[in-house]
């Protein structure tokens, strides 16, 4: 298989330890995981996160073909608003999660995972033949990045015409940036405010849009300490926030209800795929539930597929786990027992060969008066 790259490659080999990331060649850090978590934390990052999936759909009953295939429920958004969702099968397990724009009346903008571009991109056409829309995968001429942090709008402002201020916590708006055209949506997946932002019109072939709006951004980041950061600081930020990872904490085999996604699950709708699923579980009750761990041993850091025990009984296991910059300890999320998902519940994860307390969290694990998009001015 051909590695694809990104319109950043050079600067990313330039400066980035790089790994093969869902077939792309990808920044893993760049001054390192710890620093560059703790910019995004405390004042700015910036992502490229061209690798994920993005189709528009456009026509007449994309709303209706829309809500047949998610969950959410997107007659609610108005134009340049967002919504998180997912697809899922007709068992209700999660074929994907993702960001859902409305552009205009009968045009939308989904931003899904990068591993499953493919399998998403032919689940949607599959789906559309009924409803006449047309499904267009535009992620190879549109260059994505990530603005995140408490300083992210003042950053970005510097070098965008619109008012961003304006923009408020899942609206979405067009401006030019750097003087390219471009789009930006108050969304993220790092816990903090920020954009993803978007350069229209930019091939790979041709990708001086792409790195003029890159550049512009660190320039006009540095007063707040910004820093390019890599697929590692996303991982540990995501994770302290409680934000899922596919095919970590989330796959085929979960549902929306057992992942603690249930605010997207919206069972009123006239239909959707994965419906009757969902209304079976929901009366007859999950068995287990998504929480967040934070370890109260010292020790190696929680890793996925590690069993989580409680009063010498297997109650669950690790879906993803690491060392959180901010806490300075190992932190987790994992599957249990319902019974078992209580805040304040200690239970112990085998890790390597040791066994280790912790101690069930809600997320984000963070204190979100501190940190976090709604921490306090």
């Amino acid at each position: 298989m051909v590695v694809k790259r990104t319109h950043l490659y050079e600067f990313h080999r330039q400066h980035a330890k790089m790994v093969e990331f869902a077939g792309f060649d990808m920044p893993l850090w760049y001054k390192g995981i710890i620093p560059e978590h703790l910019a995004v934390r405390n004042g700015v990052g910036v992502f490229d996160i061209t690798h994920m999936g993005r189709v528009l759909i456009t026509g007449a009953k994309s709303e209706a073909f829309l809500n047949n295939v998610i969950t959410n429920d997107v007659s609610v958004l108005a134009p340049l608003s967002a919504q998180y969702s997912v697809m899922c099968n007709e068992n209700g397990g999660i074929k994907d999660d993702f960001i859902v724009s409305r552009l205009e009346p009968e045009k939308f903008l989904m931003v899904y995972n990068a591993a499953n571009r493919g399998k998403d991109f032919q689940w949607l056409v599959q789906n559309a033949g009924a409803f006449g829309v047309r499904v267009e995968d535009v992620s190879d001429s549109v260059a994505m990045f990530a603005v995140q942090g408490p300083s992210a709008q003042r950053t970005l402002q510097k070098i965008a015409d619109a008012d961003l201020s304006r923009v408020e916590r899942f609206k979405c708006g067009f401006t030019r940036l750097a003087g390219c055209e471009g789009f930006v949506s108050r969304t993220g997946y790092t816990g903090e405010d920020g954009f993803e932002v978007f350069v229209w019109d930019t091939p790979m072939d041709k990708p001086d849009k792409a790195v003029k709006v890159w550049d512009a951004v660190l320039d006009a980041g540095k007063e707040f300490g910004i820093e390019p950061c890599g697929l590692g600081a996303r991982d540990t930020l995501r994770l302290e926030a409680g934000l899922c990872l596919y095919g970590n904490d989330i796959d085929e085999t979960v549902t929306p209800l057992e992942a603690g996604l249930g605010f997207v699950v919206k069972l009123k709708k006239e239909s959707f795929i994965g419906r009757a699923a969902l209304e079976r579980l929901k009366a007859e009750g999950v068995k287990r539930k998504r929480v967040g761990l934070r370890m109260l041993e010292k020790g190696p850091s929680p890793r996925q597929g590690q069993e989580v025990w409680k009063d010498s009984v297997k109650i669950g296991y690790v879906s993803s786990g690491t060392f959180s910059p901010l806490l300075q300890c190992g932190v987790a999320q994992a599957y249990v027992g319902v019974e078992h998902a209580v805040e304040g519940v200690t239970v112990t994860v085998k890790v390597r060969d040791k066994a280790l307390k912790a101690e069930v969290c809600r997320f984000p694990l963070y204190d979100s008066a501190k940190f976090g998009y709604a921490r306090v001015k």
